[in-house]
């Protein structure tokens, strides 16, 4: 079953599906949890490298969410902001893209 990618802007929300929404709160809700995992870690003085390796990890399930949020974001607002002839939001796109890049 091919996953739908709709973009209802209206101003600047988006209207997102029940599946968009649940995806991108599951993977908050996990990072949420690594986060505090880090904290505990820190709390019971846990050896450096060890917080940095999980440091890592919620790095990388950040860039896991921003790269599932991107994803809906392009195959959504992006198309259907150029299909209704807005050209700035290829230029949000790409200022965001550099940020996301640093």
């Amino acid at each position: 079953m091919e996953e739908q990618h709709e973009c209802k802007a209206s101003g600047k929300k988006t209207h997102r599906t029940d599946a968009q929404r649940k995806t991108l709160l599951n993977r908050l809700k996990r990072i949420e949890g690594q986060i505090r995992g880090l904290e505990k870690l820190v709390e019971t003085d846990t050896y450096c490298n060890d917080i940095l390796q999980q440091s890592i990890s919620v790095r990388s399930a950040l860039d896991g969410f921003n790269q599932e949020l991107l994803d809906f974001h392009i195959k959504g607002c992006v198309t259907d902001g150029i299909q209704e002839g807005d050209e700035e939001i290829v230029d949000e796109l790409l200022k965001t893209l550099r940020k996301l890049m640093k």
